[in-house]
């Protein structure tokens, strides 16, 4: 945030315009809200004006569900990256400690090594003394002790490192995981999507393989949210994701692409074997019958449409998931609740 911009009247003049913002589309005043419609009212994130102003003139709801997909890929990623350089210059300190603690004990090693080679010279002298004999041997047992408290100290020390290491590659996963992961649904976010449709692509061509890739979108989720509010929405996007995730396969990713819309990558398989998986998930979804979680109200059903196509030799990454939700809006227009596939579209030009 550009504090230096936030001084005196006009400072004053900005915040009272991203409390407006926020206030005209309903929004809760939360700091994720402030600083969101600060960045837009001062313009100092222009793709994301962009992207707001595109909504808006579209006639497209600000909600909560869009402004969190907002937050996260406008802001969210900054706060990762300040997680991962603190753990990574945690594990630089712990790492630097370790093999000082190496590099004391290599002296220590050293220093023993030359006790005994002195000892063996002065074993071989033919004139040895009882007095000698007893000065070199506790000599040797002096080193040996000093050696045996300096290798348990070592091993405590790594033990030790080991542990903090452990702990901050762990630490470093959950970073990775949560900068991936979309935080409603656990599902896979859109940063994590556009990498690996980019790999899957690249493996399809680069192997010989087939690759498919569903859009689909909760039908009428806006009627749905304005009837229950939006805490009913998340709970319903949530039971979604989850049953999209159980149903797919076990190399194929589930991503939430934005708001009520979802994305399926289905490496290794043609168009028309996605077709049985997405009508399995779009039946599970229309049979469900859901309550609300803090009344136990029914809120009857909710039904999903697919769009679903198979990569071509010509494709780009852009000219495939156009495609994908071409055949989403196709299926919206015929009525929703269906899948719609490049036979169908195929069938229904013909």
């Amino acid at each position: 945030m550009k504090f230096g911009e936030l001084i005196g009247e006009n400072g004053r003049t900005s915040g009272h315009k991203a409390i407006d913002g926020i206030v005209d589309q309903k929004l809760a005043t939360s700091p994720q809200n402030y600083e969101l419609w600060l960045h837009y009212q001062n313009n100092w994130t222009p793709n994301l004006n962009a992207e707001i102003d595109s909504a808006l003139s579209e006639g497209k709801a600000i909600d909560e569900q869009f402004s969190e997909v907002l937050y996260d890929k406008y802001f969210n990623s900054s706060r990762l990256s300040s997680h991962v350089v603190q753990t990574g210059a945690r594990l630089a300190t712990e790492l630097t400690a370790a093999l000082q603690a190496l590099s004391e004990a290599g002296s220590q090693t050293e220093e023993f090594t030359s006790s005994l080679e002195d000892a063996s010279i002065k074993l071989e002298e033919n004139t040895l003394n009882p007095e000698k004999l007893i000065e070199i041997v506790s000599g040797l047992s002096r080193a040996t002790r000093e050696m045996t408290e300096q290798n348990a100290q070592l091993t405590k020390r790594l033990e030790e490192s080991s542990t903090e290491i452990s702990e901050l590659r762990d630490h470093l996963q959950s970073i990775r995981a949560e900068a991936l992961t979309d935080s409603l649904t656990g599902v896979a976010n859109r940063k994590q999507f556009d990498n690996m449709l980019r790999f899957r692509i690249q493996e399809s061509r680069s192997l010989g393989y087939p690759i498919s890739l569903a859009i689909c979108d909760i039908d009428h989720f806006k009627q749905f949210n304005d009837t229950w509010g939006h805490q009913t929405g998340d709970q319903v996007i949530r039971f979604v994701a989850t049953t999209l995730d159980r149903l797919a396969l076990k190399d194929h990713l589930v991503a939430r692409y934005g708001g009520e819309e979802f994305v399926v990558i289905m490496p290794r398989i043609t168009c028309a074997d996605a077709l049985p998986i997405l009508e399995r998930m779009r039946r599970a979804i229309e049979i469900k019958r859901l309550k609300r979680k803090s009344t136990g109200e029914t809120l009857g059903n909710v039904s999903m449409s697919f769009g679903v196509t198979e990569l071509t030799s010509d494709d780009s990454m852009t000219s495939f998931v156009g495609r994908a939700d071409e055949h989403l809006y196709a299926a919206k227009k015929k009525g929703r609740n269906q899948v719609v596939s490049d036979q169908t579209a195929i069938h229904d030009a013909a």
